[in-house]
């Protein structure tokens, strides 16, 4: 039976991207993201608000671009997939996890610095240069080292 794992999200950063570099060089960066959700009760009660907040990583060449072009409070639109990290806790012992997103495709919204919106092609990029992720993400840093990439040939258009 076939399956699914994308997400999409639309959403700002929570906080600076934190860039770091496995020990053979390939960057790593998490970024947190906010995504608010406004609705109405049935009941035609008062609107409501709830704020979801998510930790997104990107791998190699997406990484060091969303270290240097993503700051806190940026809008930005993401695709990615789910991933279970598991590990045993150090203190207790326990089998620990925890669902993460692995980002595969970025696009700048606008509300950042240099004003609004722009794809990778106005800055003077190759489209590949934001599209580009590990085809298996690892499940630790160290593992990544080496990781093949695919490219996605679909420019930055975002569906709707």
């Amino acid at each position: 039976m076939p399956s699914v794992n994308k997400v999409i999200l639309i959403g700002n950063l929570t906080r600076d991207p934190e860039v770091r570099y496995t020990p053979k060089g390939t960057a790593v960066a998490d970024i947190g993201m906010a995504m608010n959700r406004s609705w109405t009760p049935p009941d035609g009660g008062e609107k409501r608000e709830e704020v979801t907040f998510v930790t997104v990583t990107f791998w190699g060449r997406q990484a060091e671009v969303a270290g240097e072009y993503l700051k806190k409070g940026r809008s930005v639109y993401i695709e990615g997939r789910l991933q279970m990290d598991s590990w045993d806790d150090k203190n207790t012992g326990e089998k620990r996890t925890k669902l993460k997103i692995v980002g595969e495709k970025m696009e700048f919204l606008g509300g950042g610095e240099g004003g609004g919106g722009f794809s990778s092609q106005q800055r003077g990029e190759s489209s590949q240069s934001t599209q580009s992720a590990p085809q298996n993400p690892p499940q630790s840093p160290a593992e990544n080292d080496g990781a093949q990439f695919e490219t996605d040939s679909d420019d930055d258009d975002i569906p709707f």
